[in-house]
């Protein structure tokens, strides 16, 4: 897909890629994991045509660890179940990144930005 004339491609890093495959493998039996990942799905076809599409993170509340590898846009999108998904873009005069960083629950999401 295009984004402002550039090519839009969407990858999974770290703890996202680790969730996604976990909830795959939990997908046969598990209604929530079905739900969770139809609707990643149907969020990175929509990050495809616009990768803005999260709610920005502003730059002083971005997660320290995130920080500290050099992380300096960050989006949030809600999934299914208050499930979340974090990315941030990257990109050239050509392509557009759209790198998804985590897929998790809302304990863990809470536990991340340090909310009681």
């Amino acid at each position: 897909m295009m984004f402002l004339g550039k090519e839009v491609r969407v990858f999974l890093k770290g703890q996202a890629k680790e969730s996604y495959t976990l909830l795959q493998l939990r997908k046969e039996r598990d209604k929530e994991a079905r739900s969770i990942l139809t609707s990643f799905d149907r969020v990175k076809e929509i990050l495809k045509k616009n990768p803005q599409y999260g709610d920005p993170i502003p730059k002083l509340l971005i997660p320290r660890s995130m920080a500290q590898i050099g992380i300096q846009n960050l989006y949030r999108v809600e999934l299914s179940n208050y499930w979340r998904m974090m990315y941030t873009l990257e990109g050239n005069k050509v392509e557009i990144f759209v790198i998804v960083l985590t897929i998790t629950d809302h304990k863990e999401y809470n536990k991340l930005f340090g909310y009681k």
